[in-house]
């Protein structure tokens, strides 16, 4: 991987940008299940989000912006592991992290091309949105040891929901951003917004493994799939609504890191995070005793 010295600057409105469109496609998906737990509708995942969208006016210009951004994610995600712009270093531990943004830089790489072809026309996933993953699935089990691949995805995809929560139950979304006064007052929610999405991803990653254990795709899924799962549960509109909010909440930490994340690489030796006002605030508690 390269050295970080060479990082290129318009990498940061890239950043900007790709956070951004992360955070409609996340309020839209919010507010439709929110909605649909308070009118007793049906909850919908992030393909079927995106076609209700574009059935709005100006919904065909904000399907391309999204499309546009989600490339702009995916770019950011390379070049961030590339040039390691958040100085995770290159031990084992670093490594793996790099990986990671590299493979969620590909994911995003996929949603802009379906995003992308959406607004070109091409039908939606259709039905409950979840033939995607289906299909992905079904796909991964035609390989060698197929099954066991899904169930391996699947356990991976619990520790990168896992790791979604320890981000924010830890705070750890801090070291990368600004202190201000509005990213101070929006921490609540960020710290929620990260606690949910882990909840989703790790049920996510539940139906990938139970798809691999029965050998049938039909039991794999993604976000729509979630929220209905939810829903069918003992007092379900409620824990679909709070669920709804929370993945609000989880548009508003996408719209927070888009206006406030500082790249490390690039930023200045006197930058304040939200991390460092923590610790001097800890440093100041300690010294009163």
């Amino acid at each position: 991987m390269s050295d970080n010295r060479d990082a290129p600057d318009w990498v940061i409105p890239l950043m900007r940008l790709g956070y951004s469109a992360r955070g409609v496609t996340y309020l839209i998906i919010g507010a439709l299940a929110f909605l649909a737990a308070w009118t007793g509708g049906q909850a919908e995942g992030t393909s079927d989000a995106l076609s209700t969208l574009k059935q709005h006016p100006l919904g065909l210009v904000a399907l391309w912006v999204i499309a546009i951004g989600m490339f702009a994610y995916a770019i950011w995600r390379f070049i961030c592991a590339w040039y390691d712009l958040e100085q995770r270093g290159t031990d084992a531990k670093a490594i793996i992290a790099r990986i990671g943004q590299t493979v969620t830089g590909l994911i995003h790489l996929g949603i802009g091309v379906s995003v992308g072809r959406m607004a070109m026309g091409s039908s939606s996933s259709g039905g409950n949105g979840e033939s995607g993953a289906q299909s992905v699935t079904s796909w991964l089990m035609t390989l060698p040891y197929g099954t066991y691949i899904v169930m391996a995805v699947g356990v991976i995809t619990i520790g990168a929901g896992v790791y979604y929560g320890y981000k924010g139950i830890a705070e750890k979304y801090k070291n990368h951003l600004m202190r201000t006064e509005w990213s101070e007052k929006l921490d609540p929610l960020v710290k929620a917004g990260l606690v949910a999405h882990g909840i989703i991803i790790v049920m996510i990653g539940v139906f990938l493994i139970y798809a691999g254990i029965n050998t049938d795709p039909g039991q794999a899924g993604g976000i729509g799939k979630a929220f209905q799962t939810v829903r069918s549960q003992p007092y379900g509109m409620f824990l679909l609504g709070a669920l709804g909010l929370g993945t609000i909440a989880f548009a508003v930490y996408c719209f927070v890191e888009a206006v406030y994340r500082v790249v490390p690489q690039l930023a200045g030796p006197d930058m304040q995070t939200l991390a460092s006002e923590a610790k001097g605030k800890a440093r100041r508690a300690a010294a009163s005793v």
